[in-house]
Parts: C-alpha cells; structure tokens; sequence
C-alpha cells in the first residue's frame, strides 16, 4: 500500500473514532465507505471488522460503568450464527438489493417507531433477534451500527448508556465477522501495518470523542443521534439509486 493511502486512512481513521465517540455511530460507515474506495469490499469488510473492534472495544473501556449488561448479554447469542449467515449473503445478494432495504428499514424505524415494551423480558427477546440480524448485515454490507441504532432510542437510557451500550453490542458483531472471515482463511498478517497504525488511531480517536460527549446534554445527543441516522439511511437509498 502506497504511504499517502496507508497516511489518509489513519488520518480517516482517527476522526471517524471521534465521530462515533460522540455521537455512537456514523464513523464506521465513514470509514468502511473509504476502505472499499482503495481495497475490494472481500478486504475491506474483515479489515474493517478489525479496526472497529478496537474503536468499539474503547468505547466499551471509557464507558464500562454505563453498559446495559441485558441487553448486550442478549445480543451475543445469536451473533455469530448470523454472521456465518451472512457470509453465505454476501455471496449470493446484490449488494444494492440489501443496501437500499436497509436504508429503508433505518427511516422508518427512526421516524415511524413504536414505542419499545419496557418490560425486561421483552427488551432482551427484541436484542435477542437483533443480535442475528446484525450478525446478517456485518459480513454482508460491512456494518450494523445504523441497523441496531434506533433500537435504542426508546428504552429510556441516558447518551452514556447508549454510547457504552451499542459499543458493547457492536464489537462483538466485529468479533464474530473477524471469526467468520478467519475460518474463510483471510491473510491478516498482509495488512498488518495499516491494522496496527489505524487501531492506535481509533483509541485516540475515542478518547477525544468522549471528552465532548460529557459536554453534550441529552437533547442535544438525541437530535444528532437521529439526525445522523436519517443522512445514513439516505445516503444507502441514493448511491443505489444513482
């Protein structure tokens, strides 16, 4: 890999670390988005997986005292088999099929949500079945951040929470797409510079992050959180549509 391409992809790296620091999302999609613009998507996703495994793992170290162990507890249990799934996806969907549906899906459950049962059984049976689809969407469009998002919105947690949370739920869809693509026989060891350069990036990254997201109020976070949701959901429906 040319040192100005190994350059702009730490430099990516780094704020799109701080991104979802913030604001819990948004820089996974920005990054994966410029992995695939220099490397083929069957290098990019499992690269990919590895980077937010550590932007994620870091959000998870920062935010510890405010993770929702049920409902991150529910959301391992189907997340690898879903992964496998969704290898086999990858090979067999058009990827503007499943793109364009998932920005779709990302609208409607923004906007046109229902209010989620408070009652703890029913949040961890929806986590539950969630944990499978974002095992589906990591191998087979590259991330679930936007999927598993406004899942969140209505459980009455706090920005700390959601932040920590999703974190938590996320890195362990990159764990088991990482599995996924191992079993596959990926060469990991090719690319273990820009591995190394950018998972340092993504720490630091994080930690900036989370310094201004002490400094965001409530309010505030949620209207950025689904502000940010709605321009994904768009930008997946036009650049299939184009």
């Amino acid at each position: 890999m040319e040192p100005t391409i190994l350059i702009l992809l730490v430099v990516v790296a780094f704020g799109t670390a701080i991104i979802s620091g913030i604001i819990g999302m948004g820089g996974g999609i920005l990054l994966l988005a410029t992995l695939v613009s220099f490397l083929p998507p069957i290098v990019a996703i499992p690269l990919h997986g590895v980077i937010q495994i550590a932007s994620n793992g870091s959000r998870v170290v920062v935010q510890r005292r405010h993770i929702e162990i049920r409902i991150a507890g529910a959301f391992a249990i189907l997340i690898l088999p879903g992964a496998f799934l969704g290898y086999l996806v990858l090979t067999s969907v058009p990827e503007t099929v499943a793109s364009t549906a998932l920005g779709v899906f990302i609208l409607g459950a923004v906007w046109l949500r229902l209010p989620v049962p408070q009652r703890s059984r029913s949040v961890r049976r929806r986590f539950l079945v969630l944990g499978g689809a974002a095992g589906i969407a990591n191998t087979s469009l590259g991330s679930s951040g936007p999927l598993i998002a406004p899942f969140f919105l209505d459980l009455g947690l706090t920005r700390h929470e959601i932040i920590g949370t999703k974190a938590a739920c996320q890195a362990q869809g990159h764990l088991a797409k990482i599995i996924v693509f191992g079993i596959a026989g990926f060469a990991w060891s090719q690319y273990s510079l820009l591995l190394g350069l950018t998972i340092i990036a993504v720490i630091a990254g994080t930690v900036v992050g989370s310094r201004i997201l002490d400094r965001v109020n409530e309010r505030t976070f949620v209207v950025l959180y689904k502000l940010t949701l709605t321009l994904i959901a768009v930008r997946m429906i036009l650049v299939q549509l184009v």
